[in-house]
């Protein structure tokens, strides 16, 4: 089991997981509805829910058969370091560079509605220093940090009732699921805005023991999908079908109607308050990178792993130039992190059970 000098409550796991979630792809999500499932595509969020749920179920069984163990002592108990070699690097590969995308989309996106003429290299280079001063310093650092970010972020919700006076049932229509192309990569695209739950396979043994891991998990689950549900809902009433699907940003264009005197282009501002979630979620990758690393690279202090991993997916992330070509390195890597997500407390729950039946025989 891991040493740590403190462990994390229920609170900080719940929200820990809650901001790992909740990522930039929020101000796309309504679009993306209205394309892969056309009319009242929100009504498609509960069966993505119901889906990350199942497999936190999943994860939870692992946590239960496996007493609470980290995942790498239960492979590392049964396999042979040459088996687990490719697995921890493909996973380093996989969770570093899914850290450094979203963090290259988020500056696409910014750089393209504030700053367009400022290079996005120096943005980018900003990002992965704070996003690196966050990993290194270990887990519960980064869930006292995310609580402090949920906090300066959660008031967006309520913020949002200014713009209910534009809502309406009528653009809904009373037609379900019609006009959309249910395109494969439309679905795994949506599904993607759930990741981050499967990171709490890292976290076995980092909890308190009174904290209920799995359930903290499901809850925050839960709250994504509320948080989706409630915003996907306004955006669709805000601006209609037809008009949402050849919206880009279609959160960031409603906020944009709301005026104040002493605030030029709110939705800005608001936009610049995602920095944080997504400071969390590319933190909590880099990190679980790091620990997965760490297995090979057992005399690798986990400062100097941490800087290794961003500065090594800093350049690789300097290939794509256009938001276009890191839309689809990150549709890629997000399959990449499906499968991962459901493939690997499947080959661990598997690895568990034929430990328990070796168990029985030498018993009989």
């Amino acid at each position: 089991m891991p040493t740590v000098k403190e462990k994390l409550s229920s609170f900080h796991v719940l929200i820990l997981i809650y901001m790992t979630q909740t990522g930039v792809v929020i101000i796309s999500l309504g679009q993306m509805l209205a394309q892969t499932f056309g009319l009242n595509g929100w009504l498609a969020l509960p069966a993505y829910c119901i889906a990350v749920t199942v497999n936190l179920l999943l994860i939870g069984l692992i946590y239960r058969m496996g007493q609470g163990k980290s995942i790498f002592e239960i492979m590392e108990q049964r396999l042979p370091k040459a088996l687990l070699a490719p697995l921890y690097l493909a996973l380093t590969a996989v969770w570093s560079m899914l850290a450094c995308l979203v963090a290259i989309e988020y500056v696409f996106i910014f750089q393209m509605i504030a700053f367009p003429t400022t290079n996005p290299v120096w943005f980018k280079l900003v990002i992965d220093l704070l996003a690196m001063l966050l990993c290194v310093k270990g887990v519960y650092t980064m869930s006292k940090a995310s609580t402090v970010f949920f906090y300066l972020t959660v008031w967006m919700y309520p913020f949002s009732c200014l713009l209910f006076h534009e809502f309406s049932w009528k653009r809904m229509t009373p037609f379900f699921f019609h006009e959309g192309d249910f395109s494969p990569m439309g679905m795994t695209g949506i599904y993607t805005a759930f990741l981050g739950f499967e990171l709490v396979m890292l976290l076995f043994g980092y909890v308190e023991r009174s904290a209920k891991l799995m359930k903290m998990a499901i809850w925050a689950n839960l709250l994504v999908f509320a948080s989706y549900m409630y915003i996907c809902l306004l955006v669709f009433g805000f601006f209609g079908f037809g008009e949402l699907q050849h919206m880009q940003f279609p959160l960031i264009d409603m906020f944009a109607f709301v005026k104040f005197p002493f605030i030029e282009r709110i939705e800005n501002m608001l936009y610049g308050l995602l920095l944080f979630t997504m400071l969390s979620t590319m933190s909590m990758y880099y990190w679980s990178a790091s620990e997965a690393s760490g297995r090979l690279f057992t005399r690798v202090k986990p400062e100097y792993r941490g800087l290794a991993l961003v500065a090594g997916t800093f350049f690789v992330g300097l290939i794509p130039d256009t938001l276009a070509d890191v839309n689809v390195w990150l549709t890629w890597l997000g399959i990449a992190e499906i499968c991962i997500s459901f493939g690997l407390p499947l080959f661990l729950l598997a690895l568990l059970m034929i430990r328990k039946e070796k168990g029985k025989t030498a018993h009989a």
